[in-house]
Parts: C-alpha cells; sequence; structure tokens
C-alpha cells in the first residue's frame, strides 16, 4: 500500500495543470499530424459527395424540363382545344342567325303574300259592289 503523501493545496493545482498541459499537448500533436490516408478518404467522400449532387441536380434540371415541356404541350393542347370549341360554337350562333334570318324572310313573305291576298278580295269586293 501507498503511504499517504501530504501534498498541499498548491501541488495539487500545479499536477492538475501539468496533467492539462500534456492533454493539450498529446491532442495538439494529434491534430497537427497529417495522414495522407484520412486526407485521401476525406477527399474521396467529398468528390463523391459532389458527383452525387451534381447527378441529382441533373436529373432534377432534366426533370423540370420535361415537366416545363409537358405543361407547354399542355397549354396548346388546350388553346387548341378551346379555339376550336370557339369556331364551332360561332359556326353554331351563324347557323342559329341564318336560320331565325330565313324564318324572319319567310314570315315577310308569307304576310306579304297575305296581304297581296286580302287586298285582292277587297279589289275583288270592291268591283263587285261597283259593278253591280
Amino acid at each position: 500500500m501507498n503511504g499517504f503523501k501530504n501534498n498541499t493545496f498548491g501541488d495539487r493545482l500545479s499536477t492538475s495543470a501539468e496533467a492539462k498541459k500534456l492533454q493539450l499537448e498529446k491532442l495538439r500533436a494529434k491534430l497537427n499530424s497529417v495522414d495522407p490516408e484520412k486526407v485521401a478518404a476525406r477527399l474521396a467522400i467529398q468528390a463523391a459527395r459532389d458527383e452525387r449532387e451534381a447527378k441529382k441536380r441533373a436529373e432534377r434540371e432534366a426533370k423540370l424540363v420535361i415537366e416545363r415541356a409537358a405543361q407547354a404541350a399542355r397549354e396548346a393542347e388546350e388553346a387548341a382545344k378551346r379555339d376550336a370549341e370557339r369556331l364551332a360554337l360561332e359556326a353554331e350562333q351563324a347557323a342559329r342567325e341564318d336560320e331565325v334570318r330565313a324564318r324572319k324572310e319567310a314570315e315577310e313573305a308569307l304576310r306579304a303574300e297575305q296581304k297581296a291576298a286580302r287586298d285582292a278580295r277587297y279589289a275583288a269586293r270592291k268591283n263587285k259592289k261597283r259593278r253591280g
């Protein structure tokens, strides 16, 4: 059994400071020593990470280009559909207008014919009264 050493508070402080100093020197030595294998491994990891990121970025950009092209195609298709619907609606409206116009002309012709027949009857009655 080790005997009890009668250390003073100052001795303990200096011993603690020396231990801290030694640990700090060990850590500095460890940090300052450059291990080429670790550096190469870190560089390889970073290069692989950069490559993956570049690949993902390229995939995202390609996907975005495809989505934009698809959106443009959809918009063009919708525009063509709207134009076709508009033209069909205009043609239908023109046909309705032509039908209404033809109906009005037919009604006017019928009225004129009825008026002519009425006038003829009136004239015949007038002539009959004058002659007879």
